[in-house]
């Protein structure tokens, strides 16, 4: 691919039936930076660029060696408790269109996203009740922004045949259908009516740990979606339970199933999802700490290959505002342990890439999609450079500010 080589590296891989994890060796990562990056604003002196791209990333399924990569909500920092203080209120969340050249991911256009009257969107939350955070939105002077019923806080994009986009936006949640120009088609939701509505169990996403990846299938009418985290169901339970939900979603009928995907440990984040096929995804799983970090480095970056033709579907026919109860309990308030006996199958959970065996340098990979059959790529969530203080958000392992850059792995083993 001609990109930048960084580093040695041995990685764990699980092959489908294989009863252990063997060592293999693996070529080493290929790496392309995210251009341009220049300097978008400064806010109290501090430098913002205009990245923030790596939130998620989509192959383009109609262009070899071009891809999509996706902004959040914009740059903000925490001011205070359930207080963020957005930079930019005016921002629109955006995606790019890059193609890979000589080493490098290129800018060749940007799409912001707008409303289905091509009215940009922002990133200010919008009230609870209508899918907000409970956060209040503050300006950096500490003047408050008023909640924006139509904000959205974009984590997950794939592209689809045709040139439309699917987003998963973890405010409400909800699944957003966009043209290729960026404006909204049909924004789902569980606050949405109509046939087509997210389960209201779907409510209880823990703030900023909604829907944070989206997948279209092989066969053009099928989404999969992962949430980040497991949903307070109840708060309590959901905040020390590793059990997490996947769900599909039919484009056309507008019905859905859901699964269990089991995270490594409490607290993780479940960070993009990407079809193989019809039953086989890369989930990328992820802790919130900083490798090379000397008080607390981090531990868990990996992409798990899974499958999910064995699992239970654990959706409610009655669309319940607790979903499907299991012994009388939801299933946030079951250890993994008791899974087995209340009758539910996880999909099957496999090792394919530790990234902090590459030598990964990121706190946030937040972005997977297949290459090809024995390539992935990983993108990574700069935060625009920013985090909290404001201050610059370093890497200890570069000692440079975070910037985004894509990791293209070559595997031992196809992915089919």
């Amino acid at each position: 691919m001609g990109l930048v080589k960084r580093g040695g590296l041995v990685v764990g891989l699980i092959l489908a039936g294989a009863a252990a994890t063997r060592q293999l060796q693996q070529e080493p990562a290929l790496i392309a930076k995210v251009l341009p990056r220049a300097v978008l604003t400064k806010v109290k002196g501090v430098e913002v660029f205009d990245a923030g791209y790596g939130s998620s990333i989509s192959a383009d399924p109609s262009a070899a060696g071009y891809f999509y990569l996706l902004s959040d909500r914009g740059p903000n920092y925490d001011a205070g408790k359930d207080a963020k203080a957005f930079v930019m209120p005016a921002f629109t969340p955006r995606f790019g269109r890059f193609r890979l050249e000589r080493g490098r991911l290129m800018e060749v256009a940007k799409i912001e996203i707008s409303d289905s009257g091509k009215t940009p969107l922002t990133g200010i939350p919008p009230m609870p009740g209508q899918g907000g955070t409970g956060e209040t939105a503050l300006a950096p002077d500490g003047k408050w922004i008023p909640a924006d019923p139509e904000g959205i806080d974009p984590e997950g994009i794939t592209a689809i045949t045709g040139g439309e986009f699917w987003v998963a936006e973890e405010y409400g949640p909800s699944l957003l259908h966009l043209d290729s120009h960026g404006r909204t088609l049909e924004r789902l939701s569980p606050y949405t009516g109509g046939e087509h509505v997210l389960p209201q169990l779907f409510k209880k996403r823990r703030a900023n740990r909604g829907i944070e990846g989206v997948s279209a299938l092989p066969d053009g009418k099928t989404l999969m979606a992962i949430f980040e985290g497991p949903l307070d169901n109840p708060k309590a339970a959901g905040r020390m339970s590793v059990i997490t939900r996947l769900f599909e979603y039919n484009t056309q009928s507008g019905g859905t199933r859901q699964f269990i995907y089991v995270q490594d440990a409490v607290d993780d984040h479940n960070s993009d999802i990407a079809a193989i096929d019809q039953t086989h995804f890369l989930v990328l799983e992820r802790d919130t700490d900083m490798p090379g970090d000397s008080a607390k480095p981090a531990k868990i970056k990996r992409v798990y290959r899974i499958d999910i033709s064995g699992a239970t579907d654990v959706s409610d026919p009655a669309n319940g505002a607790d979903g499907m109860l299991f012994g009388g309990r939801s299933l946030e308030t079951l250890a993994p342990s008791e899974l087995q006996a209340a009758g539910i199958v996880p999909v099957k959970k496999e090792l394919l890439v530790d990234l902090l065996a590459l030598g990964y340098p990121h706190d946030k990979p937040e972005g997977v999609t297949v290459v090809d059959n024995h390539t992935i790529a990983v993108s990574n969530d700069d935060d625009f450079g920013l985090t909290e203080g404001p201050a610059p958000k370093l890497l200890p392992k570069l000692g440079a500010t975070d910037f985004n850059e894509v990791y293209f792995i070559k595997l031992t083993a196809p992915l089919r």
